[in-house]
Parts: structure tokens; sequence; C-alpha cells
């Protein structure tokens, strides 16, 4: 089945082809470089350092959590502390038992395998990483039918590293066999403004602190997103003024490309509208919701809803969708009596 296509936002944190070059660039390389997600660091630099002291590769490891945020900066890192070498590959990518028997057959000891989207690895490779990840060996099956032969292979002593957006996706076999889970939580502001002035010098963007706030404040509590915006707000910087990011120049080039100060774009916005002014605030179906903005319902589903429900300003009822005091006001209408929610804010 083919996955459905969509335009690309710039508040997307889904990767697109423009930051795949610009983010290996911005990538910290060590833990302490690492900005945000204290918890994590503290205890993945506790596994790693045991691991490294009793000279045995560490437990494998599961980072969870939205996209953007880092999980496969870390997994580079966790490869660079143990001064290993890291394999890197994806859940849909291992259709079949062979292709991870083939990868694995190829480790070395003690080598880092990353696998991105774990949660969609096929089940033939999945039964064949069980035994990989607990004996280090995998049993490989020559012929068909009653001729067919299993042939153990012993794999080289490695770590994996598994990353989702969807922990519970996971069978249960596989999320019990990483020793060691780490959620990744979004950024708060500040820490958004920490990574913007890490990648101002290496993008060679003039960012004043206030603009660094703007953009951060914008951002969805993203890395991915606070890194994205800045080389929009960049390009406005370098055509429309003089270069420097200040919050009015930040302000004025996230307005062009429909940011709001919640770090709400056009289509949000329109799902919001549609929600208020032609539904009444619901409740009103996905379905429904989706043919009134010109959009297909897992593109609302999916990419619109889980932000705007964090936000406090919709929220998923058994019979539908319903917009918030939050989301009323955000448009500058006047809520009814009835409608439950706090007034419009940031959300980290």
């Amino acid at each position: 089945m083919t996955e459905e296509r969509r335009d690309v936002r710039d508040i997307d944190a889904e990767p697109i082809d423009d930051d795949l070059e610009v983010e290996a660039s911005l990538r910290p390389r060590r833990l302490t470089e690492f900005i945000g997600q204290p918890r994590v660091r503290e205890q993945l630099q506790l596994v790693l350092e045991g691991a490294r002291r009793r000279g045995t590769p560490p437990d494998h490891i599961l980072l969870s959590g939205p996209p953007g945020l880092g999980k496969t900066t870390l997994a580079m890192i966790i490869a660079a502390e143990l001064g290993a070498a890291i394999r890197l590959t994806s859940g849909p990518a291992l259709e079949r038992a062979g292709d991870l028997a083939a990868m694995l057959s190829n480790l070395m000891p003690g080598d880092v395998l990353f696998i991105d989207e774990i949660h969609r690895i096929a089940r033939p490779a999945e039964e064949m990483l069980y035994l990989a990840m607990e004996d280090f060996r995998v049993d490989v099956v020559v012929g068909k039918g009653p001729g067919a032969t299993s042939i153990p292979l012993d794999v080289a002593p490695f770590t994996l590293v598994g990353a989702t957006t969807r922990a519970g996706a996971l069978t249960g076999p596989l999320r019990d066999r990483f020793g060691f889970t780490a959620h990744m939580e979004f950024y708060a502001p500040a820490e958004l403004e920490l990574v913007l002035r890490r990648a101002a010098p290496i993008l060679d963007v003039d960012l004043r602190t206030d603009g660094g706030s703007e953009i951060a404040g914008r951002s969805r509590g993203t890395p991915r997103i606070a890194n994205r915006l800045l080389r929009r707000v960049r390009d406005f910087a370098e055509v429309r003024a003089d270069g420097i990011v200040t919050r009015e120049v930040a302000r004025a080039a996230l307005a062009v490309y429909d940011v709001d100060e919640l770090g709400l774009d056009r289509l949000d916005r329109a799902v919001l509208s549609a929600l208020v002014r032609s539904f009444g605030g619901g409740p009103v179906g996905v379905s429904t919701l989706a043919v009134a903005v010109g959009e297909e319902p897992g593109t609302v589903e999916e990419v619109c809803e889980p932000y705007l429900v964090r936000a406090g300003m919709l929220a998923r009822t058994p019979r539908g969708r319903v917009a918030t005091a939050a989301a009323w006001g955000h448009l500058g209408e006047t809520p009814p009596p009835d409608v439950t929610g706090s007034a419009p804010q940031a959300l980290f």
C-alpha cells in the first residue's frame, strides 16, 4: 500500500529532503554537547560508562518519542561514546528475514546497529531479531518444504539501538528485549533557544537573543522545527532585511511563512476555523472536517490533531472533534457559555 502524499509544512516534525544534509552538520558528536533531555542524558551516561568499564557492549537501547527530538542523533552519539561503528537502517527497509540476516552477519564486535521506525519492521525479520538480541546468533533457513534446513550462524556481540515514534505499536516480545528504554520529551523554549544559538554560527546566521526567543516559541517544542524555521528566517533576513535576525525580523519572516505565535500554520488554523466557524465548535467527524479544509482525513488526524490536542485547542470525543475555549479565543471569537478550556497560551 502506498503512503499518502501531502504538502511539506515548515512546522512538520517529520524530516524532509532539505533537512538531511543540514541536520548532519548540526548534530552534536558527544553526549556532553547534546542539548535538552537531561534525564535521558544522565541515564545514558551511566549505561555507557558502565559498559565501558566492564569492557562489554551495553544493553540494547530503545529510544521513543515524537519525531524531530534527536533520537537518530543520540544513536550516533552512543556509537561515538563507545568508539564503535554504527550501521543504520529502518524498519520498513527490513521486509524479509534475509535482509536482517545479511546486515547482522556483517557486524563487527561492539558495533551499534540503529533501526529507525523499529515498530514497522516486518514480522519475519522481527522474529529473527529476537534470537540475535538475546543469544547473538541467527537461524538461516535454506531450502523450502520438507527439505528445508536451518543453519545457525553466530553474530558478533552488538548493541541494537531502536527508535520509534509509537512505542505502543511494538510487540511485547520485542519491547521486553531492550535493556534500557528512554522516552524523549518535548523541549522547553529555553532549551530550543540553546539549540538555535548552537546552530546559528554553523549556518552562518547573525542571530540575536530576542530573535532566537521568538523562533523558539513558535517551534512546537521540537529542535528539527526550530532549525528549519531558523533557515527560513535566515532567508528572509538576507533578502528583505540587513541579515540580522532580531525579534522584529523573525516575526515578519514567520508571518510570511504562515507560522503564528503558537506555532500553528495555515492548515492548523484552517482546521480550527472550520470547526469553530462552520460547525459551531463541534462535535464533528474527522472526515467531514477534512472535506471542509480540502485535505485527506489521515492528514488532519495524524498531522494536525496531535499538536492541537496537546495545545488544548481541540478535544477528541466519542461524538467527534470539539473546539475548546482556547481555540475560539485564538481565532478572536467568543466561545459559547458551555465551552470548556482555558484561554490560548504557549504550549511549552
